[in-house]
């Protein structure tokens, strides 16, 4: 079992199967991008597998898969299938902005995943053009029902709140949770890369309050997922909402998770550069023993709490999208 020194019970391990993305929102990537890292840098889905293979033998027993953009990994249909055969392996999901979900989600769904993320940060065509700055969001729509129909349940779909850009858009994208079994998830503006501004913030407490005018909120129990959101719905909704309120009402004193990048690096506190190099372990050859180890030290120096609320602009940059569990 892995307790870390505030007597977290460590069991969620977010995955960073690639750094690339195929879109490039505004609070994520600037519009020229970044410049990606090299392919024999990035671990091979064997490696992957080791490390949970290992992290779910210590006590991990979740695990979600994400990017940049997971879907345009090279072998993550064969990731998932490695994975879902851990036999402790209790969950296993995936982020993803749904531009290629379509073309995978039945793929997917075979080789072993539970259940997927979307994001969907507006409903209006024009307005996710210029919040992504690339792809469309009828192919984002095409991935939400690719998902129900392989039964990747529960749905879930990431709206990153942003005034003045989509708040507006707050109870039309709530009210797909009423006619559709859909799960929302609100998640506040966070403090990362260049984007962020303290006017753009809409506190989880008013995105609640917007959402009162479906009707009255009850506090929804059903089986979605091991995240952060504050659950709730209406009476005789098919779905739920979620906020993640990281800023203003931070879920530092249960948080159960680490994040393993793409080089191998992992990091403690989603919100810090500081990480454990899993590197010398997996390479050139497995040594379980040094991985476990190594595992153990990331868990130890899991801090209380992230800084988030204490800054205006941070690092390092993460994808909004993929915050929500």
């Amino acid at each position: 079992m892995l307790i870390d020194r505030f007597g977290r019970r460590i069991t969620y391990l977010r995955i960073s199967v690639t750094d690339r993305c195929n879109l490039r929102c505004v609070y994520c990537l600037p519009a020229s991008g970044v410049e990606w890292i090299a392919r024999e840098e990035i671990l091979r889905v064997e490696e992957i597998a080791e490390v949970v293979r290992v992290g779910v033998a210590l006590g991990l027993t979740r695990v979600r898969l994400t990017g940049g953009e997971p879907l345009v990994r090279e072998g993550v249909v064969e990731l998932v299938r490695l994975l879902s055969a851990i036999p402790q392996l209790e969950d296993l999901s995936l982020t993803t902005n749904g531009v290629l979900l379509a073309r995978r989600a039945e793929a997917l769904a075979r080789a072993g995943l539970r259940r997927a993320n979307i994001s969907l940060d507006t409903l209006l065509a024009n307005r996710f053009s210029r919040i992504t700055r690339f792809g469309s969001i009828g192919d984002v729509r095409a991935g939400i029902e690719a998902a129900l129909d392989a039964g990747l349940h529960p749905v879930k779909l990431n709206v990153v709140v942003m005034r003045g850009v989509n708040d507006d858009e707050i109870v039309e994208l709530g009210r797909l949770a009423v006619d559709r079994p859909l799960h929302v998830r609100f998640i506040e503006l966070m403090p990362i890369g260049d984007y962020f501004a303290r006017e753009r913030l809409v506190p989880s407490e008013e995105i609640l309050a917007r959402l009162s005018a479906l009707g009255e909120l009850r506090p929804f129990d059903g089986p979605v997922g091991c995240g952060p959101a504050r659950a709730y719905t209406w009476a005789g909704a098919r779905g739920s909402v979620g906020i993640i309120g990281a800023v203003t009402q931070a879920f530092c004193a249960r948080c159960n998770r680490l994040r393993l990048t793409a080089t191998g690096q992992l990091r403690p506190c989603l919100d810090q550069e500081s990480a454990v190099d899993l590197l010398p372990a997996l390479r050139p050859a497995v040594d379980r023993e040094r991985l476990a180890h190594l595992i153990r030290d990331a868990v130890a120096a899991k801090p209380e709490q992230h800084t988030m609320a204490q800054r205006e602009v941070g690092s390092p940059r993460l994808c909004m999208a993929g915050v929500g569990g």
